[in-house]
């Protein structure tokens, strides 16, 4: 059974301030995917990949179509059509998203931050910040940054802590709204191999790349938003 199928997506976006004109976000988007398998949005800008995305999140509302999610215990929530406390708990306790920014709270540590989803999960507060350092070590944060608000750091620091904070406890199902549109090829390949790493642990993964190589490095499927169809990329 597939871990996720998209049915028919279609989304209009109102402009209350041109009196209600209508824009086509996207339409008629079809794909579905199993456990462990890592499916890459591909097309130019504008065709929605990223609207996508907000929509298996749910922070955006879909026109009409089908968004299905199976959970273990063989029953399934329709995203698209969902109450919200069934998106909190879906949010919470199944699917994780990696923005292209970084959103935290100012003054706390790149450590804490990374280490929270750790501890959400239950480990302990020491164990958990060993892990975090141990993971901002490996995307090339300098130690003696770990103890610092990430919020002064460069852009590219700030995506690493972002991308180490998404994958460092991840749910079955993570979304990933280009993680490495701000990092260089080394610290790219590093978050690759990451998410290699997870993807053999069975986690299911939509993703957003613009670099090409990374998407043929990391998809099982590679779905084509322009032509509403799989795509083979040489």
């Amino acid at each position: 059974m597939e871990k996720i199928k998209v049915r028919n997506l279609h989304k209009e976006f109102i402009v209350h301030t041109r009196g209600g004109l209508k824009i086509n976000g996207y339409h008629d988007i079809n794909f579905e995917l199993n456990k462990g398998e890592f499916l890459s949005l591909h097309g130019p800008s504008g065709l929605g990949k990223s609207s996508v995305l907000k929509a298996l999140y749910r922070t955006y509302t879909t026109t009409s179509g089908e968004i299905i999610f199976n959970l273990e215990d063989g029953n399934y929530i329709d995203i698209a059509k969902a109450n919200e406390s069934e998106i909190l708990k879906l949010r919470k306790e199944h699917i994780g998203y990696v923005s292209q920014f970084l959103q935290v709270l100012p003054r706390i540590s790149a450590v804490d931050i990374v280490a929270q989803p750790l501890i959400d999960k239950g480990e302990s507060e020491k164990n958990s910040k060993e892990k975090a350092k141990e993971m901002l070590n490996f995307l090339n944060i300098k130690e003696e940054l770990f103890d610092i608000s990430p919020l002064t750091f460069s852009g590219g620091e700030q995506q690493r802590v972002n991308i180490a904070k998404g994958i460092i406890a991840p749910k079955s199902v993570l979304l990933l709204d280009e993680p490495t549109a701000s990092l260089d090829k080394n610290n790219t390949n590093k978050v690759i191999d990451k998410l290699l790493q997870i993807k053999k642990d069975g986690v299911t993964m939509i993703g957003i790349f613009h670099d090409i190589d990374c998407m043929k490095r990391i998809s099982d499927k590679i779905y084509d938003m322009k032509e509403k169809k799989y795509a083979n990329i040489n």
